[in-house]
């Protein structure tokens, strides 16, 4: 909750190869409003990770086959993000609200008589509808009052297994960014090849053609 970091950083977004293309021309990114969105409400960007964008896109891919919008070629963009007003869940200052805001939160679902959401999809928690909750009623919080919106939300996630027995390394840990504010996107590029292989892609690896 600060504007304390380096003000921008290189963002990268998995999508379908069509989609991309019309990013690339100018076509605005779609927020994506997801109940288990982990970062609630916005667009999302993998910080100075294009691999694995392309490799979240991939997995995407396998788990949309069949369905109303699949995925025919994974593709993954850059983007200049101005972090602006930030939301930094890796900062003392950032997370500091977000017990206050649960409780205020969890106490609103009740006297609704509403269930609280749940954090589910394993011990990697893939669909976090608690999260995204808290984070969107925070920025409602913060609208009904009067404070200035957040243009961006940013935190860092351990994910996936182990490298190796009793490594602190897991393979999926990625810092993520969720843009609030469309004007915070500066501009977007295509990922050279060498910035995701720079050795060439393993046998069985994606590639962004």
């Amino acid at each position: 909750m600060h504007r304390l970091s380096t003000t921008f950083v290189l963002g990268y977004h998995g999508c379908d190869r069509q989609v991309a293309e019309r990013l690339l021309s100018g076509t605005p990114f779609e927020p994506s409003h997801n109940e288990y969105d982990w970062l609630g409400s916005g667009t999302y960007f993998w910080e100075a990770n294009p691999r694995r964008g392309l490799e979240f896109i991939s997995e995407v891919q396998v788990r949309r086959r069949g369905s109303a919008a699949p995925v025919h070629r994974p593709y993954v963009i850059g983007a200049v993000i101005d972090l602006g007003l930030c939301l930094d869940l890796m900062s003392s200052a950032g997370t500091a609200p977000l017990k206050p805001v649960h409780d205020s939160f969890v106490d609103l679902c009740r006297k609704a008589g509403k269930p609280v959401p749940r954090n589910t999809g394993g011990a990697d928690l893939l669909r976090r509808n608690l999260d995204c909750a808290v984070i969107n009623h925070l920025h409602e919080l913060r609208e009904s009052s009067g404070q200035p919106p957040f243009d961006t939300v940013r935190g860092v996630f351990i994910e996936g297994g182990r490298i190796y027995e009793d490594s602190g390394f897991f393979q999926k840990s990625h810092i993520q960014i969720c843009v609030r504010r469309q004007a915070c996107i500066k501009g977007v590029f295509r990922v050279p090849h060498g910035e995701l292989w720079p050795a060439g892609p393993p046998d069985g690896g994606v590639a962004n053609r």
